[in-house]
């Protein structure tokens, strides 16, 4: 089963972790400096020495992967929204079936290797990173600086080239008043804050991505465990939130339930309002209000309502209102499968 729909470590706030290693190449040009030729050569290294990584690794070419394919990719998290768009010849991923280990090559830096897990379990999803980044140093020279660590295209990489997120769900310091100044505390101990899909996108559904902005000056282990405590912070304070939700039951079952009815009844729902109704609706699944969802089945609904996952389940393209309709049977589908 893929871990995007796969119950994890506190997954009634943490949706998912990452650990993404940046890394480029000794001798060969950033991306933005790259020649055609010198994309190839990355290319054709790391299609070489795929077989040799291990973890049943596959190389794919972006130019083979259709449109609605790598949009999927995207709603996963699997892919950045920029390299699904990209026109930048020679560009692959390596990944597995699982899609738990993907590896963007000639994103914006020559190897951007990522592992992914539900909930929280930074500690060995960083461990994995470390052990494929390690057979991967042995396959392939990096550029690598004595003094600054690891070279990336982008100086805020430079160092660890790590960047460990988490995809938190926070609707009860939204609906208490409270998100703001949470995030506010976020930030001010070094951690980004960001949309769903990360850099440049904004909160769908209450879910926030927080990251490391310090890649420089600190191990991999620390900022793990920097990230560690402050998602501790985030769960002990929405679950807070939540407890005082729950003191006034009715008001909060009645919301949720409305939105369950909603919902499921529907014949009609845009991907925004759909997100809006699951954020209400996992957070009555998590506190036990609503019996006829699990945490899987909500993991579900909120990958396979996204367009090109719909479009994808459905086995071709649709239009916007195509979608919206088949949004709903997919919906209901979900709901009363076993």
């Amino acid at each position: 089963m893929n871990w995007y729909v796969q119950n994890g470590k506190e997954s009634d706030v943490v949706l998912s972790s990452r650990v993404r290693l940046s890394r480029n190449l000794k001798g060969v040009p950033f991306v933005t400096k790259c020649s055609n030729t010198d994309l190839k050569t990355v290319y054709d290294k790391l299609k070489e020495i795929t077989p040799l990584i291990g973890y049943n690794l596959k190389f794919l070419s972006m130019k083979d992967i259709d449109t609605l394919t790598k949009q999927s990719l995207v709603e996963k998290h699997i892919i950045s929204p920029d390299f699904a768009k990209t026109k930048i010849p020679y560009t692959a991923i390596i990944i597995n079936d699982e899609e738990n280990i993907c590896i963007m090559v000639n994103e914006e830096d020559h190897i951007k290797l990522q592992v992914f897990t539900s909930g929280l379990d930074i500690d060995n999803l960083l461990n994995l990173a470390v052990e494929i980044d390690e057979k991967l140093e042995n396959l392939v020279p990096y550029s690598y600086h004595e003094k600054y660590g690891y070279l990336t295209a982008c100086p805020t990489n430079v160092g660890t080239g790590a960047k460990i997120s988490t995809l938190v769900h926070i609707p009860a310091l939204e609906m208490t008043g409270n998100l703001r100044k949470m995030l506010n505390v976020v930030n001010s101990l070094g951690m980004s804050v960001r949309g769903i899909y990360g850099e440049g996108t904004k909160a769908e559904g209450d879910v926030y991505q927080i990251s490391n902005n310090q890649t420089l000056g600190i191990t991999e282990k620390e900022i793990a465990k920097n990230l560690n405590l402050i998602a501790q912070k985030i769960i002990e304070q929405e679950r807070v939130a939540r407890k005082y939700l729950a003191k006034n039951s009715l008001k909060l079952e009645d919301k949720v339930y409305r939105d369950f009815g909603i919902l499921t009844n529907a014949r009609r729902l845009s991907e925004e309002e759909t997100l809006d109704l699951l954020s209400s609706i996992k957070l009555g699944t998590d506190l036990g209000i609503i019996k006829e969802l699990t945490d899987k089945k909500v993991a579900e609904l909120i990958l396979y309502t996204k367009p090109a996952n719909i479009q994808k389940r459905v086995g071709k393209e649709l239009s916007v209102i195509e979608q919206e309709t088949s949004r709903c049977e997919i919906i209901k589908q979900i709901v009363k499968e076993d």
